[in-house]
């Protein structure tokens, strides 16, 4: 038997909900106390370690449904100082992503470990070392490697966060470097590739000399561009009015990039519409 303390009630409802996902197998009894809440006795019909892993399961989902954007929230003011609401937002958002994301991306931010585990692996040394527990006093007192390991995690959502903020000050930078420029070309179409393939509008490919003379002709450095880039300098170069770009992955960094600095200038269309030949 083991007895769990909760003292708010949608913790304790929360606890029971996952509890029942990972284990039917538990007997529950609840009742409530004046002085620490809601009271559960919990009793299990198998073995030890899956009563056991079960707890430990719907305590680190109940800590990341309800405590761990607070904790965070604390990390970004207290420990790194941030004041503005928005950006506190947007390193919440991150921090959340870095720390209890499921995709490559966020499991490569946190060089592939599982912050979870750690949590899952503190409250079962808890559960198998005592039969009482308050869930309040195993956040207060019982995490401190985790919030720890936290503060490292927000710190590098900040770090990602600030590289988003260059990337968007990169981004107007080049928006407003075109909408000053004379456009060279009325419309441009563009094909994805590594690197992006451009094509006149009489469907002429560009070669590499063509575009390298094209970025010859304007002060990219002005602008952060490197002249022998051969994606997105070509375009800031000819800087057209219309740009029609093709291919099957809208969502390919490249093309993102260039939908966000020219905007309504550029129309995405699956590759199957390309009106040209490519050689």
């Amino acid at each position: 038997m083991l007895e769990v303390y909760f003292e708010s009630d949608k913790e304790a409802i929360s606890f029971c909900e996952n509890l029942f996902q990972l284990n039917k197998k538990i007997e529950l009894h609840w009742k409530t106390t004046e002085k620490w809440g809601n009271h559960l006795q919990l009793d299990y019909q198998e073995s030890g370690d899956k009563f056991t892993e079960a707890i430990a399961g719907s305590m680190v989902r109940v800590f990341v449904a309800h405590r761990l954007t607070n904790m965070i929230n604390r990390v970004i003011k207290h420990n790194y100082y941030y004041s503005n609401s928005d950006e506190i937002e947007r390193i919440m958002d991150l921090s959340h992503w870095i720390v209890a994301g499921n995709d490559e991306d966020s499991q490569h931010v946190r060089n592939n470990k599982d912050p979870t585990k750690l949590l899952h692996s503190l409250f079962l040394v808890n559960i198998k070392n005592s039969r009482i527990l308050h869930f309040d006093s195993l956040i207060n007192f019982q995490l401190k490697v985790f919030k720890d390991q936290l503060v490292h995690y927000v710190g590098l959502a900040i770090d990602e966060f600030k590289r988003e903020e260059e990337h968007q000050a990169f981004i107007d930078t080049l928006r407003n470097y075109i909408i000053r420029r004379e456009p060279v070309f009325e419309t441009i179409h563009v094909v994805q590739g590594e690197p992006l393939s451009f094509f006149k509008p009489d469907g002429k490919q560009f070669s590499r000399m063509e575009l390298r003379v094209l970025m010859q002709k304007e002060p990219l450095y002005l602008v952060g561009l490197d002249a022998d880039e051969l994606n997105l300098s070509p375009l800031i170069a000819m800087a057209p009015e219309k740009i029609k770009l093709f291919g099957d992955e809208p969502s390919d960094p490249k093309t993102l990039t260039v939908i966000n600095i020219f905007q309504e200038r550029v129309e995405f269309e699956p590759y199957s519409r390309f009106p040209f030949h490519m050689t």
